[in-house]
């Protein structure tokens, strides 16, 4: 069952690397075209070997002009089959790599559509893995493909026919043999395409642990988790090692078996040969067994070649089949043709009745409903897991709600478009995000238009001038990937110089502030109430203190809103906000 479940899924696969390479058929006919020139000159320089040896007639009488007349057509035919080999490879390798930039271009698009949900729910170490290593590994096997299966299948045809028309008794020799090798490929190739899938899931598994700790590598060593960390590294490396070795075992018992077998027909083919030009008294002549001698060798190489191409096809097929599932996992539900453009938004929020979990069997919230007036800073408090995130989440539609309505400017946010209603947020998270590049494309990000000095006020506003001005090269500092040269506060300040700068309607502020020193975060929380003025804004903090100018505070727990107020009406009440407020001022 589980074999033929391999079959299937192999078949698939196959069908699917054809629908890319339907693409460059014109490329494919004409490396096809090439690889049968190159074959039937490679056959036809045999014929003129065994014609120059039967010119040598005996001591002493050797038809030199005939010997040289074929020599010179040699040498034609020699040039001709290395261009034409020259150009095919060019075809070939142009196919593959235009084949893996086009794999590579639809798993990245794919990457971009995908709900948030798929990639919160999937190691981002194994899908780098499947878009970078089993790309690579594809392209390989489907390279060696290209270049010797056409012209493996094209030589086993064409000497064939060449030996059948030399001599049809031995040849029938030679193909009588040929079905052991065949078996004996197909047996291997069927067991080493499991071993092969194990290798790339595995691989795909070591990747992932080598990013997760390579990238969280302090934390690692403040917890001292070395020794952890190893031994995980340990756990997948030895199985990684134990499924690439049995794949390789496997794989590298084709070529041998196959050359065991080749050798036996070349053998059978030398021995009623030389039978042939004994009883036949000339008839068969020793120019037409060295002839027939090279074609029995031409024609059992190409399954050596061949086994070895299945072998790495196998290879490739499993990597495929992982990188395949990447590019066909169901992506994020497009928006309706006529969805609603908003242009900009009056800051109106309405929460009617929404209800959402991420997983079915564990609710989250439940019947959450708000109305948010245009200019509000609504502020969302709550202990950890109460549900403040996925609200955002909600807000901006990384997530749909399970039933329920949320409606920005009096539009239901699931008729109009994700770009428009996430151009109207502004969003600074506790999470940085900077991608490698200049402090000015970073800062530019949400509005490649602005001029210098609009950049340059936005950074002045989140103070964040100062600092990007002692740097080596100002605003034109390059820094590297997720801003690994800049601290954590600074990275901060960029991410809120981002925001100031596009000055969106509605603005989600959540823990903007967390990773910046005391001094430098009170004048940031006026700069916030500038660009907060007029501008609907939730903000999310643990630090009760930073919201106490807010206009309305919702206290969240366990996915519901259980009080809504002010500060100091909430503090009246003596309820859960006033013991959260106050333990953050009774420690120690």
């Amino acid at each position: 069952m589980s074999k033929q479940k391999n079959m299937t899924g192999q078949i698939a696969t196959l069908k699917k690397v054809m629908h890319y390479l339907k693409h460059y058929i014109p490329i494919l006919i004409l490396s096809v075209v090439l690889a049968t020139v190159t074959v039937a000159l490679t056959l036809y320089f045999p014929i003129l070997t065994g014609r120059a040896i039967d010119l040598i007639l005996d001591k002493g009488n050797v038809d030199f002009p005939g010997i040289l007349a074929i020599a010179k057509e040699g040498v034609i035919v020699i040039g001709i089959t290395a261009a034409a080999q020259w150009i095919m490879n060019m075809c070939n390798n142009r196919m593959t790599y235009n084949i893996v930039r086009d794999i590579r271009r639809d798993a990245f698009e794919r990457i971009e559509h995908l709900p948030l949900s798929y990639i919160d729910s999937h190691s981002h170490g194994d899908m780098v893995s499947r878009i970078i290593a089993d790309v690579d590994t594809f392209a390989d096997g489907l390279l060696m493909g290209f270049t010797q299966l056409f012209t493996g299948l094209a030589t086993i045809i064409g000497t064939l026919l060449f030996m059948l028309f030399v001599n049809v008794k031995i040849t029938v020799v030679v193909v009588l043999l040929t079905p052991i090798s065949l078996f004996v490929a197909g047996f291997i190739a069927k067991k080493t395409y499991s071993m092969f899938q194990l290798q790339t899931q595995t691989r795909g598994e070591q990747t992932a642990l080598i990013e997760e700790m390579v990238g969280n590598q302090k934390v690692v060593q403040a917890f001292c988790h070395e020794k952890e960390a190893l031994g995980q590294f340990a756990d997948v490396n030895d199985r990684l090692q134990k499924y690439s070795l049995r794949a390789t075992f496997f794989s590298s018992l084709v070529n041998p078996s196959t050359r065991f077998v080749n050798s036996l027909v070349y053998a059978a083919v030398g021995i009623t040969g030389a039978l042939a030009v004994i009883l036949t008294g000339g008839a068969f002549s020793v120019g037409n067994l060295s002839c027939f001698l090279s074609y029995a060798n031409q024609y059992t190489k190409p399954f050596n070649e061949i086994s070895g191409v299945v072998t790495e096809l196998q290879n490739a097929l499993a990597c495929a089949a992982r990188f395949f599932e990447l590019i066909e996992a169901k992506e994020e539900e497009p928006d309706a043709a006529d969805a609603y453009q908003l242009e900009q938004a009056d800051g109106t929020v309405d929460i009617d009745h929404v209800y959402f979990s991420y997983v079915p069997e564990q609710k989250l919230i439940e019947d959450f409903n708000l109305h948010v007036q245009p200019g509000q800073r609504i502020a969302i408090v709550g202990p950890t897991g109460c549900g403040k995130t996925t609200l955002i989440n909600l807000l901006m539609r990384f997530y749909d709600a399970d039933s329920g309505h949320i409606q920005v400017s009096g539009h239901d946010v699931m008729h109009m478009t994700r770009h428009s209603l996430r151009k109207n947020y502004g969003m600074v998270l506790q999470e940085t995000w900077l991608k490698k590049g200049t402090i000015r494309e970073n800062i530019c990000m949400g509005k490649p238009d602005a001029t210098e000095e609009e950049m340059i006020a936005a950074a002045k506003a989140s103070h964040a001038h100062s600092f990007i001005r002692r740097l080596s090269k100002g605003y034109d500092t390059e820094i590297t990937e997720d801003g690994g040269n800049l601290s954590q506060g600074q990275k901060q300040l960029l991410c809120i110089t981002r925001v100031m700068l596009c000055l969106p309607p509605m603005l989600i502020l959540d823990e903007a502030t967390s990773s910046i020193d005391t001094r430098t975060e009170i004048r940031i929380q006026k700069a916030f109430l500038t660009m907060m003025k007029g501008r609907t804004s939730f903000i999310v903090a643990h630090r009760l203190s930073t919201i106490r100018e807010a206009d309305s505070i919702l206290v969240m727990k366990d996915g519901k809103i259980i009080e809504q107020g002010n500060h100091d009406t909430l503090l009246a009440q003596n309820g859960f906000y006033a013991t959260l407020y106050n333990s953050q001022f009774d420690q120690g």
